[in-house]
């Protein structure tokens, strides 16, 4: 294909592309804007309004339509998003700085790692709660489900990592202890900074993947729901637009946590290329 034809179907397909990711978030936004009390998505929009909005934060009189439960279930979300982040990147730097040097066995440690990404959710979730039944262990979302969460978001941390410091220049470290500074002080002076941009994407993909996850957590978060089963359970027999003004409300945190991630993203690139350039 010539590149004079190949550039326009790109083009359209780029289009077509952006046009599916954000098409829902578009529709969400616009049903999520429909007059209340009464629920039910309809369009076009009669008569537009924020009732709904104020309907997620308690500013309208009682209705037929319940509030939905996002009070204690977001707090129990963003807290286990936020210990499976710690846990998970802490994890897979700590395992990509072991994976730098060739040792015994360490093909089939890597892909003893890389499995819980791959083993399908709704198995090991139901496999973890029939477990946590029989050895009599309460299921918890701190407890059951947050181990499950770390099982599937430390591969994507380790991964991320790994890619990361096989592509370190090794000279800095050298240069580093030639003069005699440990190994532990270098790491954290010299070689954390550089990897930091690294760190901050695997902090996010385990955040992101954690606060959003179901499957894993249906079978083993216990009897305190987290935001996406609380949600779940809220819609599974009828649709309220006051799910569709909450959608819209998650999805703009989370551009604003892409943007802070942004901002942090080139602080960390710059301190980077300091060391670097200090350390050459």
């Amino acid at each position: 294909m010539q590149a004079g034809v190949l550039k326009p179907v790109l083009a359209v397909y780029t289009a077509l592309f952006i046009a599916f990711l954000y098409g829902p978030f578009i529709v969400l936004g616009i049903l999520s804007f429909q007059s209340g009390p009464e629920g039910g998505p309809q369009f076009p929009i009669i008569e537009w309004s924020t009732y709904w909005y104020r309907h997620l934060f308690g500013l309208v009189p009682p209705s037929r339509v319940a509030p939905l439960p996002i009070g204690d279930s977001l707090i129990r979300s963003l807290a286990l998003a936020f210990m499976t982040m710690v846990v998970s990147t802490v994890l897979g730097v700590a395992s990509a700085q072991a994976f730098r040097q060739k040792f015994r066995g360490s093909g089939p440690v890597f892909y003893l790692i890389v499995l819980g990404m791959m083993v399908p959710g709704v198995l090991v979730g139901l496999g973890t709660a029939l477990l946590a039944n029989l050895v009599g262990v309460d299921r918890s979302w701190w407890g059951t489900a947050f181990v499950l969460h770390v099982v599937y978001t430390y591969p994507f941390a380790f991964l991320v990592m790994l890619a990361i410091f096989n592509r370190f220049d090794r000279s800095i470290e050298e240069a580093s202890w030639s003069l005699g500074v440990s190994p532990v002080t270098t790491f954290r002076k010299v070689t954390f900074p550089v990897i930091f941009p690294g760190v901050l994407s695997a902090m996010l993909f385990a955040f992101t993947l954690s606060y959003d996850e179901f499957a894993r957590t249906l079978f083993t978060s216990g009897p305190r729901l987290t935001l996406p089963l609380a949600i779940y359970g809220t819609f599974a027999v009828e649709i309220h637009p006051n799910v569709f003004a909450f959608g819209v409300l998650t999805t703009l945190f989370s551009f604003a946590l892409l943007a802070v991630y942004a901002i942090l993203m080139m602080r960390s690139v710059r301190q980077s290329r300091q060391v670097s350039a200090e350390a050459a």
